[in-house]
Formats: C-alpha cells, structure tokens, sequence
C-alpha cells in the first residue's frame, strides 16, 4: 500500500487535516509531558495512569489520522472532522461552564474549528 496524496485542492485540504490531526496524535503519543504542558497541565502531579491516558488519547487520534491518510475515503474524512469538530464543541462548553475563556482554551478551541473545518468543508462540497 502506498501514501495516496489527492490531486485536487478540496480533498487535499481534507488531506492535511487529517495528517494534522495524525501529527497531534503522534505527539500526545510519544512526548504525553510536553503535550500536557502545553495545554496548561501541571506536570509534576500527573500520575502514570495520567501519562497512560494522555498516551492512549494520542493512539486515538494517531490512529483516526493516519486511518484517513492511508484510505482517503470521504466517510473517513467525515469521521476525522466530526471527532475534532466535538472536541471543539467540548471546549466550547468549558468555556461557560467551566470558566475558562482563556486565551489558551480559546486558541486551541479556534484550532480544533479549523482543522475539523478541512475535511467537513471537502465531504460536504463546501470546498
């Protein structure tokens, strides 16, 4: 099997969501302490079953990415868009319900709403 890389702009742009979301996943894969500081975890009190988590998160979206990479199927990309799009809905309520309209919740949140943007944008013809 081969890496498919799309020929038109529509679905390459799907394309690169989805390796982003894949890039994501490999970093929460392998460096679980980095990915947590940088979303604004504490890191001295995070135990191995924290790190376990943060790791098995990371195999989540490794493994819807790089699913979607390698098949490049509209009902995969639909699957990558929706999943990130709900994250984004999730920090969406955080901020009223938690409290945290912070400029970190927000930009990550922004992020999410973009990159699920790409492959929703190729599967539903907005593209």
């Amino acid at each position: 099997m081969e890496l498919y890389f799309p020929s038109e702009l529509p679905e390459q742009l799907a394309f690169i969501g989805a390796a982003l979301v894949a890039l994501t996943g490999l970093v929460l894969f392998l460096m679980p302490s980095a990915a947590l500081k940088a979303a604004g975890f504490s890191v001295g009190v995070v135990t191995p079953e924290g790190y376990g988590a943060t790791r098995a998160t990371g195999g989540m979206y490794l493994g819807l990415g790089g699913t979607a990479l390698l098949l490049a199927q509209d009902w995969i990309y639909l699957a990558v868009g929706a999943a990130v799009a709900l994250g984004a809905l999730g920090r969406l309520i955080s901020v009223f319900a938690d409290r945290g309209a912070t400029p970190r919740n927000i930009g990550f949140m922004l992020l999410q709403v973009v990159v699920s943007c790409l492959p929703l944008g190729y599967v539903f013809g907005y593209f």
